[in-house]
């Protein structure tokens, strides 16, 4: 990869990591430089529009990473539980790694930034909107109906970034698992094939 593109993408995941560690507001330019080791005109070059357009970019990367993930569990886990279950154990690996720090690659900086920053909304909106489907094309390979499949594809979305939460708060994995292990159930029952 050329040095010029490194560098942009070397912006970008600096920009990710601090965005998710300590917030998109606490974080500053010069953090992401110094993170990123990329020379300061490459930020305003590769960013023109500061720092909100900088966000998107990190949003949209944080989410692809995420994204890559459970495309590649569900090729050894094709079932809707099974991915669910996967994706259970691999963010909890992400979190004790790094003791309880990171969360949801992308909820810190929307919390602070949506619906305000219409870039960075429509950003978080196409992660989720894919993380969603994934689910839901698991579910519908089941036997799910496609209302049964987008509407438990949201609900496990909805409790995996609010059992992240009470994960990091209780410094333990086992909220992520207890609320995947009930979403599954709730799955097998809307599946006639598991």
């Amino acid at each position: 990869m050329p040095a010029a593109s490194q560098h942009r993408l070397n912006i970008i995941r600096a920009a990710a990591t601090l965005f998710r560690k300590q917030g998109y507001a606490r974080t500053g330019l010069n953090d992401i430089l110094a993170e990123s080791k990329a020379p300061k005109g490459s930020l305003y070059h590769y960013f023109p529009k500061g720092k909100e357009q900088l966000g998107e970019e990190a949003l949209r990367y944080a989410a692809q990473q995420a994204t890559d993930t459970l495309v590649s569990l569900r090729a050894d886990n094709p079932s809707a539980p099974a991915l669910l279950m996967a994706f259970a154990n691999q963010l909890i690996q992400w979190l004790e790694a790094s003791a309880y720090q990171d969360g949801c690659p992308m909820a810190t900086t929307i919390l602070e930034t949506v619906p305000r920053a219409s870039g960075l909304t429509a950003a978080a909106q196409k992660g989720f909107a894919a993380w969603s489907d994934i689910f839901a094309q698991a579910l519908l390979a089941d036997g799910a109906t496609p209302t049964d499949a987008q509407r438990l594809a949201r609900l496990t979305i909805a409790t995996l970034e609010g059992s992240l939460i009470q994960a990091r708060v209780e410094q333990s994995g086992q909220p992520i698992i207890d609320s995947a292990e009930e979403v599954a159930g709730l799955m097998r029952a809307r599946t006639p094939r598991d």
